[in-house]
């Protein structure tokens, strides 16, 4: 009888132990094996990357005077951390690094230090601004810049 009481609670200890790993193990995967959430700026790297123009409605503004003229042809293309640009003028280098400032989504700063707020960004429109002025440029004209591109 002593044997039985033994064997029961050594039963009893194991099902125990086993209950309270299961309850661990099930709570520790809960979203899909741990994969991370992307963050606010991993979705806005998702809609910012590719080529962006001028094309379908695009439009440069200077202090509010359309300066399209300017720029025919402009494009600016987005990868990780890099840019390229065409018949960008003085408003970009031809190539050059960004990066996010802080932990929003909605400035970037150039590798020269400039910058860009982003007003509007979607799958298929980009609008942003900026400041030009001599610390962040090393020519053309200053003022406020207004920039609507499409994809």
């Amino acid at each position: 009888m002593k044997q039985l009481k033994i064997a029961l609670s050594r039963h009893l200890e194991i099902i125990l132990f086993l209950t309270v790993l299961i309850i661990i193990l099930s709570s520790c995967g809960g979203k899909g094996g741990g994969a991370e959430e992307p963050t606010e700026q991993d979705l806005a790297f998702e809609k910012l990357s590719g080529a962006w123009s001028l094309n379908n409605g695009g439009s440069i503004t200077l202090d509010g005077t359309n300066v399209n003229a300017n720029y025919a042809g402009f494009t600016l293309s987005f990868t990780d951390g890099s840019f390229t640009t065409t018949n960008a003028g003085d408003l970009f280098p031809a190539s050059g690094t960004w990066e996010w400032v802080g932990e929003t989504s909605n400035q970037i700063r150039t590798g020269r230090g400039k910058i860009v707020t982003i007003s509007t960004l979607t799958t298929s429109n980009f609008q942003f601004s900026f400041t030009k002025n001599a610390s962040n440029a090393a020519a053309g004209i200053d003022g406020n810049y207004v920039i609507s591109l499409n994809k």
